[in-house]
C-alpha cells in the first residue's frame, strides 16, 4: 500500500475574520476549525502521518490541542510556517518521513473536505503523479485592467475554482520546490510550482461545500453545512 502524508497549512492570521482569535482556532460546533480539518485526514487509512504548519508562537498550543486533547495519533509534527505560503508548505513538506510516497497539501481552514474527495484524489495521483481538487466555476468571469475596464471574458466551461487538497508524488513535489527556490519563483499554490517544473497537473472534481473559512459569513455557512 502506498504511504501518504498530509501537510495541513494553518499559519494564517485570519485578519478578514475580524476576531482576536485566529480563524483556525475559532470554534465550529464546539470544536476548533483546525481540529475538524485534521480529524478528517486522520480517518483515512492510507494517510500515515500528518504535519501541521502553524505560527511559531502557536506550536505548543497546537501540539497540545491535537495530540493531548483530541488524541490524534497520526500528527507526526507541528512546525513553524514561513514568510509566504509556499515557505510554510515547504517547511511542512521538509518534515515528511522518508518512506512516504505521496504528499497531500491542504488548507487548515477547509474543515468540510469529505472522505470521498480525499480518497478520489489519492486514487487520481497514483495515475498521474499530480492532481488538485477543484470545482467548475458557476459565474461568468471577467478579466479587467487596472482601471476596471473589461479586457477579456474567458469561456466559463474552461474555468475551475481551485480548492485543496493538492496531491503529488513526493519526489516530484520536492524537486519542483527546490527548482522554484533556485529560480526565485513566487507562487500562490503548490500546483503552480509543479506546473512550472513542466509536469502536467490533473483535476479531481470536488464539492462546493469544501469552503475555505475566511470571513464571518463563511463560518455561519460552515455551521449549517456541518
Amino acid at each position: 500500500m502506498n504511504k501518504i502524508a498530509a501537510v495541513i497549512v494553518a499559519g494564517g492570521s485570519g485578519s478578514r475574520m475580524g476576531t482576536k482569535v485566529k480563524k483556525q482556532y475559532l470554534k465550529l460546533k464546539g470544536k476548533e476549525i483546525l481540529t475538524h480539518t485534521v480529524e478528517r485526514f486522520s480517518t483515512i487509512a492510507q494517510i500515515e502521518e500528518i504535519i501541521v504548519v502553524t505560527g511559531e508562537e502557536d506550536i505548543e498550543y497546537v501540539t497540545t490541542l491535537l495530540r493531548d486533547t483530541y488524541k490524534i495519533k497520526k500528527v507526526k509534527a507541528v512546525v513553524a510556517g514561513g514568510k509566504e505560503r509556499q515557505d510554510s508548505c515547504w517547511n511542512g513538506i521538509s518534515n515528511v518521513s522518508e518512506e512516504i510516497d505521496y504528499i497531500m497539501v491542504h488548507d487548515g481552514a477547509r474543515p468540510l473536505i469529505s472522505e470521498a474527495v480525499i480518497n478520489a484524489s489519492i486514487e487520481k495521483v497514483k495515475e498521474c503523479r499530480a492532481c488538485i481538487v477543484a470545482v467548475p466555476v458557476k459565474d461568468t468571469i471577467k478579466q479587467a485592467d487596472q482601471e476596471g475596464k473589461i479586457i477579456n471574458t474567458p469561456r466559463r466551461e474552461t474555468l475551475w475554482a481551485v480548492q485543496t487538497p493538492q496531491v503529488f508524488e513526493k519526489g516530484l513535489l520536492i524537486n519542483a520546490y527546490q527548482e522554484a527556490y533556485e529560480k526565485a519563483l513566487q507562487v500562490t499554490d503548490d500546483s503552480m510550482i509543479v506546473e512550472a517544473f513542466g509536469e502536467a497537473v490533473h483535476i479531481v472534481q470536488g464539492e462546493y461545500t469544501n469552503i475555505k473559512i475566511t470571513t464571518p459569513e463563511d463560518l455561519l455557512l460552515a455551521e449549517r453545512l456541518i
